[in-house]
């Protein structure tokens, strides 16, 4: 199979997997798959640690402490965002939607300019993260727009305030990415997918990168738009 249309399909079956389990289940069994998810993440970082620094070392134990740290602390914005929102399961379903429909417009419009631009597209941040383009970074935005929009929409919530709420989801969103593709070229992997956790996606820190800061800055801002 096309590996593009791998990817693609993979993604909108999590992604219908996670809707329905955000909308169905109890907040305590969502919470649990948060919590599993963020120690899968963890155990991923250290297996890929351990491929760079020798394990039991003084630098194996400190960037793994920093790095442990950073994950939890970081994705523990979403099971905050689940029980403090007033309708938790629909506010962290937004947000988790402007993250990765900005994952899924950076993808789509980086591809599209990459094919069909007579030089092909901008690179954004290439020693990092070859692929990441400026025509990418615009499809983000456009998809975080869109999310923001369609989920917050209303009297007081107009289109500027979700254009805004989508750039901060779609920039923040891209620093988490880059942030672990410059700890995957560090440590010498192309993905991080030490296990096959997801089909044609890579792993676990793969999937969850761009939800790294970017769920507590947009909760943030969702607070101060008072939606």
């Amino acid at each position: 199979m096309n590996p593009i249309l791998k990817r693609i399909i993979t993604a909108l079956t999590v992604a219908a997997v996670v809707v329905c389990g955000v909308v169905f289940l109890p907040k305590v069994v969502i919470a649990v798959v948060l919590c599993a998810l963020i120690a899968l993440a963890v155990v991923e970082y250290s297996m890929l640690l351990a491929k760079k620094l020798k394990p039991a070392s003084a630098g194996f134990i400190a960037s793994l402490a920093v790095g442990a740290a950073l994950i939890v602390g970081g994705l523990a914005a979403l099971p905050y965002i689940l029980f403090k929102s007033e309708d938790g399961s629909i506010a962290l379903l937004a947000v988790v939607a402007m993250v990765k429909l900005s994952d899924m417009g950076g993808f789509a419009f980086g591809m599209l300019s990459s094919r069909f631009m007579k030089r092909g597209n901008h690179k954004l941040c290439p020693t990092i993260s070859p692929n990441k383009s400026w025509e990418g970074l615009f499809g983000s935005i456009v998809g975080s727009f869109l999310a923001s929009y369609g989920f917050l929409s209303g009297p007081d919530f107009g289109w500027g305030s979700a254009l805004l709420l989508g750039l901060a989801a779609a920039l923040v969103g891209t620093f988490g990415d880059l942030v672990e593709s410059k700890f995957k070229r560090w440590v010498g992997v192309k993905d991080s997918s030490t296990i096959s956790w997801f089909n044609g996606m890579g792993g676990v820190l793969d999937m969850l990168d761009s939800l790294l800061f970017a769920p507590a800055v947009v909760y943030f801002l969702m607070q101060a738009f008072k939606v």
